[in-house]
């Protein structure tokens, strides 16, 4: 990349480039932004941002252009930016109504962008609120059953949003489900281990896999299956290696590759068997990184910290 990034955000654009934005540089807070182009192997800087911001929310929505909201410059942010790829030009959209970082942000099948929970420079907080590309304003909703940051949030096929785990005063294992009809929260069965900065991925059966991340002690390699029919989460086979501020990407063939949470050493799972297998390491340990999946099937991993900040990038 042109420029070492970690906690920053990366996303597929309609023309298949991958979009990477903020974080942390070496010296200050970034507000520069560069697209990786698979048909040349090659980083090139677009627009910068109008705020630099780490530990942001980049979501594609339906018109194609990019609504990044919250973050923090050393400020706890509430402004909202949107990218055009035609342009590789940054405008400002409305601000939110709470700064945040640490949120988590949700295309709806509607199109709308539900931003949730996070931290606001003072407390972690449980406040929702709609954002809606064609008037292009944000509407407070009600809100979360628990404050929390550093949690996932996972965009299901009926359109609601089910949040899980994050951090409040210590990691939880709350999971609540958003209606995005009638736009109301309702909490759902615990998983079984409490955890923050983990992942949740969707397989091809429709369960949602849960990996890693902490507690307010240690490091975790526990997994679970979380199975929608039901509300229930069961705990799996355990990753080889205990891990936080991962990645986990699906690939082509409905496998999940994690990689990262401070480790070179990559795994895969397989929902046929349940098994994980440790496969080839990446050429440097990472964290805070970003795994973009390529139309090609490939996944390029970016930037993050190895002990130094990165601005090395590589592909499985």
């Amino acid at each position: 990349m042109n420029d070492g990034r970690m906690q920053h955000a990366a996303i597929a654009l309609g023309n298949g480039k991958i979009l990477a934005v903020g974080g942390y540089g070496s010296s200050n807070i970034l507000d520069s932004a560069e697209l990786y182009d698979l048909s040349t192997g090659t980083w090139t800087r677009t627009g910068s941002m109008i705020h630099a911001r780490s530990e942001v929310t980049a979501s594609v929505l339906l018109n194609g252009k990019v609504l990044v909201t919250g973050g923090t410059n050393g400020s706890i942010l509430k402004h909202a930016e949107l990218y055009d790829p035609s342009t590789g030009i940054w405008t400002a959209t409305s601000d939110m109504n709470n700064a945040r970082v640490l949120h988590t942000a949700s295309v709806l099948l509607n199109g709308q962008v539900l931003v949730a929970g996070g931290w606001n420079g003072t407390t972690q907080i449980s406040s929702a609120e709609l954002y809606d590309p064609t008037t292009e304003a944000w509407t407070i909703i009600s809100n979360m059953n628990n404050a929390r940051n550093s949690h996932t949030a996972t965009v299901l096929t009926n359109g609601s949003v089910l949040i899980i785990g994050g951090w409040h005063d210590g990691s939880i294992s709350g999971v609540e489900l958003y209606d995005s009809t009638t736009r109301i929260w309702t909490s759902t069965n615990n998983i079984n281990n409490a955890r923050y900065a983990h992942t949740t991925s969707v397989l091809a059966n429709g369960q949602l896999l849960i990996t890693g991340g902490q507690n307010a002690t240690d490091h975790l390699n526990s997994v679970e299956l979380y199975d929608l029919s039901t509300g229930t989460s069961t705990i799996i086979n355990s990753l080889g290696n205990a891990r936080p501020y991962h990645t986990a990407s699906i690939l082509t063939n409905g496998k999940v590759l994690i990689t990262g949470g401070g480790l070179s050493i990559t795994e895969l799972y397989d929902s046929s068997t349940g098994n994980w297998t440790t496969i080839s390491n990446m050429t440097v340990p990472r964290w805070r990184h970003t795994a973009s999946t390529l139309t090609n099937g490939l996944v390029l991993v970016a930037g993050g910290s190895s002990g130094i900040l990165e601005n090395s990038a590589e592909l499985y």
